[in-house]
Order: structure tokens, then C-alpha cells, then sequence
């Protein structure tokens, strides 16, 4: 089956047969000669995408029939049954959430899916209706629909410790987040014990700026959708002791428009397998190899909110609160488990890492054993939940145009960046 670009499927004992969901997992285009036989899903899922329907009394014919298809429909034919086999049928709970989800579709036909989320990465399961029947508001249909993503974006800033002064880190990170061309506006997350400062304590900016109370002030809730506040297609994600630029700002944001399905940020890490202990490790070594970018400065769809919300089980996010610890993580797993591609990081910024290291109010999480001792154990939970290792590795660093070259500085765009 693995070396075969077409699988004969006739009838078995009864109209269908095993062998069209082996040739489905083999990646091998089934070719089906089973008149009347109608295929599992067949309601939402286009299987002329997938597979050659033949006609049993004309069973001659399928030789030539498979010599006339070209190289391009074979590749696209092969790919689109790994597609359907993962997201449907890989496992007897996706087949079963599958036909639940279909009925929910029927019962609730006014907000039902349509046949372009069902036949398409990431699928129907991925595709929640109660976010939007609209295929153009989510990430993963822009190309196809032509469309491109909102031109500005929404800035979340999780604070959790107390508003010292007006130099604080967090002030100063306001500050420069709202001075970019592309921002909307700028949401404060106040997840810190202490009583919420009065307006005045805040800097003035030229867009926006909305504090925001935590309700249960838990990590996870820094991915709260607040669809009533955020209405941008890009979040930009922050923690209170980021160091970014404008320019650093805008070239990412810039980036994500391309890449609007996936994480795009600084701060990287990366995961391996640790054979000596059989489980996931993960590692904070200044690499080229990354598979991980860390919500703490990184842009996103605000579909993920969402999803992060709604879709990931109840023990996980109860876990990563206890912790108070891996959420960022978590939301990498998340988004790479949909998209099957890495995130995509920007620029080397060096910097961070010493900055980091040298604040006050958190420097000692990054150094502390503990806290990298439960990144390691959050990593194996979450493989284990869904089953498989979602994260992908990458080399690719995308950098301003003439970065860092020996050019007239007036040519380039992102001066600032260079410095860094």
C-alpha cells in the first residue's frame, strides 16, 4: 500500500470494505468500485478530492483511467487523504466526534459548517461554528478565499505585578506598543493581587487603553477571547517585562500578515527527545534550531483565544494555573496541532536574553530549576493529551530587508532593529 499511488477498493462482504481506510492511511488514492456504495462522511466531504470512483461494470476501463491522471492531481490526491485520514479517521474518537458533529450540523443548520471548512486544513474539527459560519474569519482559509487579514492589531499586555512608577517596564513597553502605525489599541490584562491603579497612573497614548480586571487572575486567562474588546484579526501578545521596539513591533506584525495561521514572535525554544529518560525535554539554548515561540512577545490570530478557551480540556488549563506556569507553551502546542507548521521567528534580537535575565521581578523564574523542571513535565502532558508530538522544528528567521548590511542607512527601514 505504501508504494502504491492507487489501492483497488471493490466491494467487500457487504458494499464497503477495511481496505479504503488502510489505502486512506498509507496515503494511497483508493480506488473505489462498489456501485452504490456511498463513502463514511460523504454528507461533508468531498471524496473526488481524495479518490478515483469508478464503475465496477467497467472494470477494464480503471487502467488507463489511472494512467490519465497527471503527477499534480496524484500529489494533491495523496495529500488530501493524509488530510482526511488524521483530522476524521485516525482514531474511534474522531470518527465518533466526527458523525456527532455532522448530526450538530443537521440540527443546527442555520450555523452549520460548510463543505470548505469540512475539506480543507484543518477540518471541520478545528472550524467551530460557534466562533463563525464565515470561512474568512478564520486564518486558514485566507488564500484560498483571497483574502488577507485585518491591517491593525490588538496589543494584550499581561501584568501581574504592581504599577511601581512611570518607568516601569510595563509602562515603557505600553508606550512603544502604541506609537506602532498598525495599532488599534492596547488591552491591559490586570491579573496582580493588588487593587487595580486609577487611571491617571497609566501613560497617555494616542490609541486606546483598556484595563482589564482578571476575574479568576489565572495564567490561562491571559487567552480569554473578550470578543466585546478584541476585534482585531492579530493579538499581539506580551508580558509586562517584554523590551520591544516600535520598529520591532511593526516589522513582526508585517511578518504575521503572511503567516496569519501561525505564531510569529521573538523569545524561541525548542523541544527533543530525551532517549536516556524516554520523554519529551525541552531546552532554552540560543540555537538556529527552534520549534517553540513564547507568548510573551508574539503575534496570533484571535481565533486561537478561542479555541485555547473552548477546546483544550479542562484539566490542562487547571493544570498550568496551579503552575502558574506553561501556558505559553500550551498555546504552541495548540496552534501547531492545527496548523502542522512551526511558528515562524523574527529577527535574532540578542538582547533579550540578557534583558531578561537582568530584571528584577522575574529574572529568578527564568533561572530557576523548578520552573524548567515543570516546563519538562508540561510538555509530556500535553503530548500525551493529544497523542502525538504537534511541535515542528524550524531554522527559518525572517529579518528586515538590508539588515544588519553595509548600506547607506537612509535605505533602510528598520534602523533601530540593527542595533539590538
Amino acid at each position: 500500500l505504501h508504494n502504491s499511488s492507487f489501492c483497488l477498493v471493490p466491494r467487500g462482504r457487504r458494499l464497503g470494505s477495511f481496505r479504503f481506510l488502510e489505502a486512506l492511511q498509507a496515503a494511497c488514492i483508493p480506488v473505489i468500485l462498489s456501485n452504490g456504495w456511498e463513502p463514511p462522511f460523504s454528507e461533508v466531504i468531498d471524496w473526488r478530492k481524495a479518490a478515483i470512483i469508478g464503475d465496477e461494470r467497467l472494470l477494464l476501463q480503471v487502467p488507463s483511467i489511472t494512467r490519465s491522471v497527471g503527477r499534480d492531481r496524484i500529489l494533491a490526491l495523496r495529500q488530501q487523504t493524509q488530510f482526511l485520514w488524521d483530522a476524521y479517521f485516525s482514531s474511534v474518537a474522531k470518527i465518533v466526534l466526527t458523525t456527532l458533529e455532522i448530526i450538530q450540523d443537521r440540527v443546527e443548520s442555520h450555523v452549520s459548517r460548510n463543505h470548505l471548512l469540512w475539506n480543507f486544513l484543518p477540518g471541520g474539527l478545528f472550524a467551530f461554528p460557534q466562533y463563525s459560519t464565515d470561512p474568512a474569519q478564520f486564518p486558514f482559509y485566507y488564500a484560498i478565499l483571497g483574502k488577507s487579514p485585518s491591517q491593525q492589531f490588538t496589543a494584550v499586555v499581561h501584568t501581574v505585578t504592581p504599577l511601581q512608577a512611570q518607568i516601569s517596564p510595563v509602562v515603557k513597553l505600553i508606550i512603544a506598543v502604541a506609537k506602532s502605525k498598525f495599532c488599534a489599541q492596547v488591552v491591559v490584562l490586570w491579573n496582580c493581587e493588588k487593587p487595580l491603579p486609577p487611571r491617571n497612573k497609566w501613560p497617555s497614548t494616542s490609541v486606546p487603553l483598556t484595563v482589564i480586571e482578571g476575574q479568576t487572575k489565572t495564567m490561562s486567562s491571559r487567552f480569554f477571547p473578550h470578543d466585546d474588546i478584541i476585534t482585531t484579526d492579530a493579538v499581539l501578545s506580551l508580558d509586562e517585562d517584554s523590551v520591544l521596539s516600535t520598529n520591532e513591533v511593526d516589522f513582526a506584525f508585517i511578518v504575521w500578515q503572511s503567516f496569519p495561521e501561525r505564531i510569529v514572535g521573538y523569545p524561541a525554544r525548542s523541544h527533543y527527545w530525551d532517549s536516556s529518560r524516554s520523554r519529551w525535554g525541552y531546552t532554552s539554548k540560543w540555537t538556529n534550531d527552534y520549534s517553540m515561540v513564547l507568548t510573551g512577545a508574539a503575534f496570533y490570530h484571535r481565533y486561537y483565544h478561542f479555541l485555547f478557551t473552548h477546546y483544550i480540556p479542562a484539566s490542562l488549563l487547571t493544570m498550568v494555573d496551579r503552575m502558574a506556569n506553561c501556558e505559553d507553551i500550551l498555546m504552541n502546542f495548540l496552534v501547531s496541532a492545527v496548523s502542522k507548521q512551526p511558528p515562524i521567528k523574527v529577527t535574532q534580537k540578542k538582547q533579550y536574553k540578557e534583558t531578561m535575565m537582568g530584571q528584577g521581578s522575574k529574572a529568578s523564574r527564568w533561572a530557576d530549576p523548578d520552573h524548567f523542571a515543570q516546563r519538562q513535565t508540561c510538555m509530556n502532558a500535553f503530548s500525551r493529551w493529544l497523542g502525538f508530538m504537534p511541535l515542528v522544528h524550524s531554522q527559518m528567521r525572517l529579518d528586515p530587508v538590508l539588515f544588519r548590511d553595509q548600506v547607506s542607512i537612509l535605505r533602510k527601514k528598520y534602523r533601530d532593529i540593527e542595533r539590538l
